[in-house]
């Protein structure tokens, strides 16, 4: 029987695997599977491996070519597609509701009996590849890859998702299947399952597919990262443009805080155009023509990023004046209706991006790995609106006493 928390229907299978399911009123079914395994957890000289497992996870099973996987959802109209973190894997489906049956089987079999054919494996490394160069040819993408590696230093969180063209050439389809033996087991996975049809019904069909996923794998052995030393570094490639990060490490995403974080996070530098940041920078002065902050919260360790592309002449400008409005929110509490302003503002945007189905059945999938429980917008927003002041000041005060670390390549 399904546990039922809200509209969300919670199971463990008897293997491990947990599901949950929400039933919609959408013409649309999102079904995905997320594994807690990312590149973190690769293993020594094997950079690299959980995105090109994610790559070439479709080009084979014990009954399926490459391109009966990739026409099994496209010649109904819908998709199958996949993507990695540091820290997940996400293997997903979206089409017309009616489908659930073959998502439910199609993702089964690959994490059950993908083959990695050293063919098609030789002929994706080409394609990750040229995405390695396309990133490393824009140097927006390319500091946030070189920042990480300094920020991360000395741990396995500090190399490239997409590892180098040397790592990627030396992977193997044994290497690919071993992530797969020993990463995809039934207690490493969270399938979700966003659809119309009857929860009971789908949790039937669920059993049938997922119920003989081995139950023991290798755990994962994360070691949090060790605080890395100081910097401020410029990398001089001659460019017109100074693309930079400043930012620093934080706790995890289990840590109370977090709540006021992503607040005044979203205050500073979020998505609108009245966020600190960008008045400041942009609006009243002309220095940057995009500003941005950004938190990353994982099992063990977090951090927030402030990226900005200026003229080189201006970095120093643009950094003085980003930890001036830190060091003001830090020092001066918001008055309460300023705050309640900032507090609904968000809760605003929480609802308005809830409305992107798919994301919000991803989140349902990440909230049970990561806490056991789904975390909704309803959720992240009554503990938003419990915060006071003070909270957010003592946010900023956190981001104060840490000295910046910054990062330009210009």
């Amino acid at each position: 029987m399904l546990k039922s928390g809200n509209t969300y229907n919670i199971h463990t299978l008897e293997n491990g695997l947990r599901v949950v399911i929400h039933q919609s009123d959408s013409k649309v079914s999102y079904i995905g599977a997320l594994v807690n395994a990312g590149s973190r957890d690769e293993g020594n000289g094997l950079q690299g491996l959980a995105h090109f497992v994610e790559h070439t996870i479709f080009k084979g099973t014990l009954g399926r070519k490459s391109w009966h996987i990739s026409n099994r959802m496209e010649s109904i109209g819908g998709e199958l597609n996949a993507y990695t973190t540091k820290e997940e894997t996400m293997i997903y489906t979206n089409a017309p509701a009616g489908y659930a049956d073959r998502s439910f089987e199609l993702i089964a079999d690959l994490i059950k009996h993908a083959q990695f054919p050293s063919l098609e494996v030789e002929r994706e490394k080409e394609v990750i590849i040229e995405e390695i160069h396309s990133y490393r040819d824009s140097p927006s993408d390319l500091v946030f890859d070189e920042f990480e590696e300094r920020i991360y230093a000395g741990s396995a969180l500090a190399h490239n998702i997409l590892g180098t063209e040397e790592s990627v050439r030396a992977l193997s389809s044994e290497n690919a299947r071993d992530f797969v033996r020993t990463k995809y087991f039934a207690e490493n996975i969270v399938l979700y399952c966003d659809d119309p049809g009857d929860p009971d019904v789908n949790l039937r069909k669920i059993k049938r597919y997922f119920c003989d996923i081995p139950s023991s794998g290798v755990n994962n052995n994360r070691t949090a990262p060790a605080g890395a030393a100081f910097f401020d570094d410029v990398v001089d490639k001659g460019n017109y443009q100074a693309n930079c990060i400043m930012g620093c490490t934080l706790f995890s995403r289990e840590d109370p805080r977090r709540h006021a974080m992503f607040l005044l996070n979203n205050y500073l530098g979020g998505p609108c155009m009245n966020s600190r940041l960008n008045m400041e920078l942009r609006d009243r002065r002309g220095l940057v023509y995009t500003v941005e902050s950004n938190i990353a919260l994982m099992s063990d360790t977090g951090v927030m990023l402030i990226y900005f592309g200026t003229d080189p002449k201006s970095v120093k400008r643009c950094k003085k004046l980003i930890c001036s409005e830190i060091d003001r929110l830090a020092q001066n509490r918001m008055t309460d209706k300023k705050f309640a302003q900032v507090r609904d503002q968000y809760c605003g945007q929480l609802t308005v991006g809830g409305e992107h189905r798919e994301s919000r059945a991803m989140s349902m999938a990440k909230s049970l790995l990561y806490y056991n429980e789904v975390h909704d917008i309803d959720y992240t927003a009554e503990r938003i609106r419990s915060l006071q002041p003070e909270d957010l000041r003592q946010a900023a005060e956190l981001l104060a006493s840490n000295p910046l670390n910054c990062l330009s390549i210009q």
